[in-house]
């Protein structure tokens, strides 16, 4: 078993300790600390069981850190039910290039931890590229043969 440095033990144990405390509380006291601990009202659609989750979840990111920015920009596709990017995050991992030939010419896209990298600009979505490259709007996805039924696929390809 790898040693842990003591630092980290205290901060594990004080998170340990401060979890233990929120499951102990009664639903009054929860709400309490929710409002205390987000500086908000408690959203009246939530239960008990699912604000201590958050609560919990709040002690362990303020003690340890929170999702990577990868993470962070799925959570907010699946947020905001942006499937199309979902799934294209879910699919193409970053490092992965989509390449389709337009009018000629051939654009490659590469997919970063950050966004899609196209021309050395960062695009937050593969339309916007899309409609850079045509002018006009555009299913970044499907421009690219990503969308599956797409048969027009012919001259693109994902590597």
């Amino acid at each position: 078993m790898a040693r842990q440095n003591p630092q980290t033990a205290d901060a594990l144990a004080t998170v340990n300790a401060e979890i233990e405390h929120v499951l102990s509380l009664d639903p009054g006291r929860v709400s309490v600390l929710w409002r205390k601990r987000f500086k908000k009202v408690v959203p009246f659609a939530l239960t008990t069981r699912l604000l201590v989750r958050m609560l919990v979840w709040k002690i362990q990111e303020d003690a340890l850190g929170g999702h990577d920015t990868a993470t962070l920009r799925l959570l907010d596709a699946c947020g905001r039910q942006a499937a199309d990017k979902v799934v294209l995050f879910r699919r193409l991992k970053p490092g992965t290039s989509v390449i389709r030939e337009y009018q000629g010419v051939r654009h490659i896209v590469t997919i970063g931890v950050e966004g899609f990298v196209w021309q050395g600009r960062t695009f937050d979505s593969l339309s916007a590229i899309a409609r850079e490259i045509t002018g006009s709007r555009w299913s970044g996805p499907r421009f690219f043969g990503l969308r599956t039924g797409d048969r027009a696929g012919s001259k693109r390809k994902a590597s």
